[in-house]
């Protein structure tokens, strides 16, 4: 029996690109099933997507997580590529993403984007800067092994779908999957694919600085939750240091007089003190209870089939 590959292109007002994304995938893999997931959109991408050939459905929540999260719940299938509606992506190395997932068993194969002409209506400057940063922020907080965190255009395995909670709710989603599989020490890999510019017609919903920062924050909410003691752990070192710093002082005054003049300095220090021992207290214990829920996401991946 032949793998089912689903293809997942959430969208918005994508009437311009959706038609070409959606003939150019059934183009590359034939036996594919196209869903395109309609967003609110206000002009004709649904219509245009069902003419095209897709499956086409709606998911009222607005953010592209809210969309990623509906089809994970919703389609069934032993391989998914998922891919933005833009007509940005190169449809013709799906086939070598869906047999990387077979052939090496992996759980997810990210498409690196790369604008070998260095244009910048494709693949601007800014934008480019700013995703090497996270992911060099977010190699460094739960390990490097990508190269390209932000890319819309990914291939999974079934067991990643039916495993990953999918909590986001917009444009960081991707930092979310990316996370997922570095805390889960899923099998994953990389391609490289040309990122393209966008077809007349066709408008970017990014906001660089407001989703910048939302991915930044979450990449942070998310090591306090994977990684717990290594934050609080931090915030208890800061702590501590700058209760000494307030300490040294006093105790040097101490030491010489027998006397303690700063009372309200000497009550500060100890406040701080105590706010560091309270946070290696919160660390030590949340790590423990993050090493169950990590166990219990662990078997329930391996309940499901690999590729």
């Amino acid at each position: 029996m032949p793998d089912r590959v689903a293809i997942l292109v959430p969208c918005r007002n994508e009437e311009a690109t959706v038609a070409d994304v959606v003939e150019g995938f059934r183009s590359a893999i034939p036996d594919c099933t196209v869903y395109v997931y309609d967003n609110n959109s206000t002009d004709r991408t649904a219509e245009i997507a069902r003419e095209a050939g897709a499956v086409v459905r709606a998911e009222t929540l607005p953010g592209k997580g809210n969309v990623v999260r509906r089809m994970f719940s919703d389609i069934d299938a032993d391989i998914y590529v998922m891919v933005d509606g833009d007509a940005t992506y190169d449809a013709t190395i799906a086939p070598k993403m869906v047999n990387l997932i077979k052939s090496d068993s992996l759980d997810m194969v990210v498409a690196t984007r790369q604008d070998e002409d260095k244009n910048s209506a494709a693949y601007r400057v800014g934008h480019r800067a700013g995703n090497k940063t996270l992911t060099r922020f977010t190699g460094w907080l739960f390990g490097s092994r990508f190269t390209d965190i932000l890319s819309g255009y990914r291939a999974f395995s079934r067991r990643f779908v039916k495993s990953f909670p999918a909590l986001a709710t917009g444009f960081e989603i991707e930092t979310e999957l990316t996370i997922h599989a570095l805390e889960m020490k899923m099998p994953v890999d990389e391609v490289q694919a040309v990122y393209l510019a966008r077809p007349e017609g066709s408008a970017s919903k990014l906001n660089t600085y407001s989703d910048g920062i939302r991915i930044m924050t979450t990449i942070i909410f998310l090591f306090k939750e994977i990684r717990p003691f290594k934050f609080f752990g931090a915030i208890f070192l800061a702590l501590f240091v700058l209760s000494l710093a307030f300490a040294y002082p006093l105790i040097v005054t101490f030491i010489e007089t027998g006397l303690v003049p700063r009372l309200p300095t000497a009550i500060l220090t100890t406040g701080i003190m105590l706010l560091a021992f309270i946070s290696l207290a919160c660390g030590t214990i949340l790590d423990s209870v993050c090493r169950g829920r990590r166990e219990a996401k662990r078997m329930y991946y391996l309940a499901q089939p690999k590729p």
